[in-house]
């Protein structure tokens, strides 16, 4: 058994993220400190995803619990395929809802940062289709976690998510044109 300390895991992604801009820097020759700035809203926002959809969201003597990779609870992987219905396993409605609103509302924020930072994803089609990739990645790398299930249900809730993001997006340049052309 392997246990991933919250810490390390996102060390782990910190570094990873460093490396990469390391690298753009290099190749480029110089930091677009106004760029680093926009991709440090999708760091914040994904290091967030990471936190919620990776490590148990009860607290143990107010320390986030570890990831745990067990090998022998690994396989079968705990998938579900089928949509909605896994809404009906919760003990009680409110833990349903606060499922899917969380689900839903932790991908708003995508749906607003992706447009924004990445300008080739101009219209909705590819911000929703980064947001299933990012959903889907989640999904699958939560596979061997025994304490992590892959549900249809969050991917569904997760795109819902980033589509209600990328309508605030919209909304926000809509009357952001609105007041540029009063002035």
């Amino acid at each position: 058994m392997i246990e991933i300390p919250f810490l390390a895991g996102e060390t782990i992604f910190t570094l990873i993220w460093l490396i990469v801009r390391l690298v753009v820097w290099t190749r480029n020759s110089r930091i677009d400190w106004r760029r680093e700035g926009l991709l440090l809203l999708m760091y914040i926002n994904l290091a967030v995803l990471i936190r919620i959809t990776f490590f148990p969201m009860t607290l143990i003597d107010g320390n986030v619990q570890p990831l745990i990779f067990d090998p022998a609870t690994a396989y079968p992987f705990r998938i579900n395929l089928v949509p909605f219905v896994r809404l009906n396993d919760y003990v009680n409605k409110q833990d349903m809802i606060l499922n899917c609103i969380g689900n839903i509302s932790m991908f708003i924020p995508s749906g607003i940062i992706l447009p924004i930072v990445y300008k080739h994803l101009n219209n909705f089609w590819k911000v929703v289709g980064v947001g299933v990739l990012i959903s889907l990645g989640i999904e699958i790398l939560q596979l061997p976690f025994s304490v992590r299930a892959s549900d249809i249900d969050d991917l569904i809730m997760n795109i819902t998510g980033v589509i209600i993001g990328y309508g605030i997006y919209l909304l926000a340049q809509k009357v952001r044109q609105q007041i540029k052309s009063k002035t």
